[in-house]
């Protein structure tokens, strides 16, 4: 079903003899927790240079609210965390990876410390820690209640700043990663990419190692809680340079996205549910009683799919948070952030229900990789959002990504540092990509109309006839979209978008079954036939499949 999509290597035409160069020895894609963590790590072997497609602070780790879970109180065990994360992810968690975020987890809220990050801390000076859906225990940490993001991101960029050898490069967009080869097999070796600055136009940065660290993709669909660089803009350079990506059809929608007319679904933390709040619809009912034990606190695939339902049978627009047995001073205190974001649309937490509706927030799949980032491709690692090993199977348990970007990133940076080779071969790079006769479209147009057609068709509720539906329009968009020739980020957004969007789409029709954030209403149960990663390939029409690991073996190795 992915035949239609173009298999173009590159975005543009270029001659690498051509083109400025520049040169490091670890290339780091992205400046999210990932991104800066895994440059500080690569930085302690060689040179690094961070590509950020805006500014640094422009990414969904400085959005984040909730906090960072890791085992830290007296009373929580890694076991506890290890079973949270595995009921969270459906079966479809690879244990290793579970294992290693979760031993690994405080000694890098330990280290986030020492580079100056500030943590709340309750009257005696311990951690404050709270809980959210999912957790057994309360085991995560914050920052001004709600502003656990934005602080990591400063804490980060600070120490990023201070490193004399790492080297800072905001609002340059990354086109294509660079390979030695011109046609996307995944056995030729990752040389850096090419790259475009408003100011200093094209450029390639060689690097011995590359690590893309870009986020995920929640801009492909019309209500999301992410930043509007989240295009998927790394999974679909990788794509074209052979890598492998796993999963895509599991995409988490955060249960709670603030519902006002007219305006951006901003999240409202989960920590709001976890200090206490509860949903309600317009007649004050608690419908998540007996949808699940823990009732609002459930995974958010079910608190999600438990609204979705409600919504359907009321024909209401959205739900509302109830959050009044706080107190106006109380919420101020907890959520500053939050309580002066709902007082600019005139909402009182303390004295009234906030509006809200599920939003696509979290990509689950991503870049198939190993434990330390490696890809199939020689040269290429990745971590974070945009990577896939398994970690989160079909539902990521809430407030693991903080601490995924921590755990990998630092993973995969000194991985990518410590047994990367330098560029060599043919550096002479040619990209002879000739005008498109094609009709064109209005890509205004087209990105609006694939937000809606992924919200309508492979948003929460899922079906055959909806995402064979879907996949015929994103691949008439295909069609006539990506064998243009684009000469700003606008365009190439749009290609690497409608490049995720049929990825995505082909995988949640071929997962046939329900299971986690991924929810079919024509096969409603889970099957055991399914605990499988389907992984897909540039060129290859058919996914080949890694069967999940069982506890205590290693997670499956990407192919080399």
């Amino acid at each position: 079903m992915l035949t239609p999509i173009s298999e173009r290597r590159y975005l543009i035409p270029f001659r690498s003899q051509l083109l400025p160069s520049i040169f490091t020895d670890t290339l780091v894609i992205g400046s999210g927790v990932a991104g800066l963590r895994a440059a500080l790590a690569a930085a302690e072997h060689g040179d690094v240079i961070v590509i950020a497609k805006e500014e640094l602070d422009r990414s969904n780790t400085a959005w984040a609210q909730g906090g960072i879970a890791a085992v830290l109180a007296g009373d929580d065990t890694a076991e506890q965390h290890v079973a949270d994360t595995l009921e969270a992810g459906a079966g479809l968690c690879e244990p290793e990876s579970v294992r290693v975020l979760v031993d690994e987890g405080p000694a890098e809220v330990d280290w986030l410390e020492r580079i100056g990050m500030r943590f709340d801390r309750d009257a005696g000076g311990a951690l404050s820690l709270t809980r959210e859906g999912g957790h057994g225990r309360r085991r995560i940490v914050h920052t001004d209640g709600d502003a656990t993001g934005r602080e990591l991101s400063r804490a980060l960029i600070a120490a990023c700043r201070a490193d004399a050898r790492i080297r800072l490069f905001e609002k340059c967009f990354a086109l294509d990663l660079v390979t030695a080869g011109t046609s996307p097999r995944g056995d030729d070796r990752v040389l850096g990419a090419i790259t475009h600055h408003p100011k200093y136009g094209l450029q390639i940065v060689w690097a011995r190692a590359t690590i893309v660290a870009t986020g995920g993709m929640g801009q492909l669909w019309r209500e999301t809680s992410n930043s509007r660089v989240a295009t998927g803009d790394g999974v679909a350079m990788a794509w074209r340079a052979g890598a492998e990506v796993a999963d895509l059809e599991f995409v988490q929608f955060h249960p709670t996205a603030l519902y006002v007319a007219g305006a951006s679904r901003s999240l409202i933390s989960e920590a709001v549910r976890g200090e206490g709040a509860h949903l309600v619809d317009r007649g004050g009912r608690r419908f998540m009683e007996g949808r699940h034990p823990l009732a609002e606190l459930a995974p958010r695939d079910v608190v999600s799919r438990g609204i979705v339902e409600h919504l359907a049978q009321t024909q209401d627009p959205c739900v509302y948070l109830d959050a009044r047995h706080l107190g106006s001073a109380a919420f101020e205190a907890r959520f500053p952030g939050l309580f002066k974001l709902l007082a600019g649309y005139g909402i009182d937490p303390g004295a009234a229900l906030i509006p809200v509706m599920p939003a696509a927030h979290y990509t689950i799949g991503g870049i198939w990789s190993d434990l330390d980032g490696r890809t199939n491709v020689p040269g290429l690692f990745t971590a974070g959002e945009s990577a896939c090993n398994g970690l989160h199977g079909a539902n990521r348990l809430a407030s693991n990504s903080l601490l995924e970007g921590l755990v990998f990133g630092r993973r995969a940076g000194t991985a990518a540092a410590t047994t990367a080779v330098p560029p060599r071969g043919n550096m002479r790079i040619v990209s002879d990509i000739r005008p498109s006769d094609k009709g064109e479209l209005d890509l205004v147009d087209v990105r609006s109309s694939l937000r809606s057609a992924m919200w309508r068709n492979v948003g929460m509720v899922r079906t055959s006839n909806r995402l064979v539906d879907a996949l015929d329009m994103i691949h008439f968009w295909c069609r006539y979209s990506l064998d243009k020739i684009f000469d700003d980020p606008a365009g190439w957004e749009i290609q690497n978008m409608l490049s995720c969007a049929a990825i995505a789409t082909a995988a949640a029709h071929a997962r046939a079954e329900s299971r986690g954030a991924h929810v079919r209403s024509d096969f409603p149960k889970p099957s055991a036939a399914e605990l499988v990663h389907r992984i897909y390939r540039i060129g290859h029409a058919a996914p080949r499949t890694s069967v999940v690991a069982a506890p205590g073996l290693r997670a499956p190795a990407v192919a080399r």
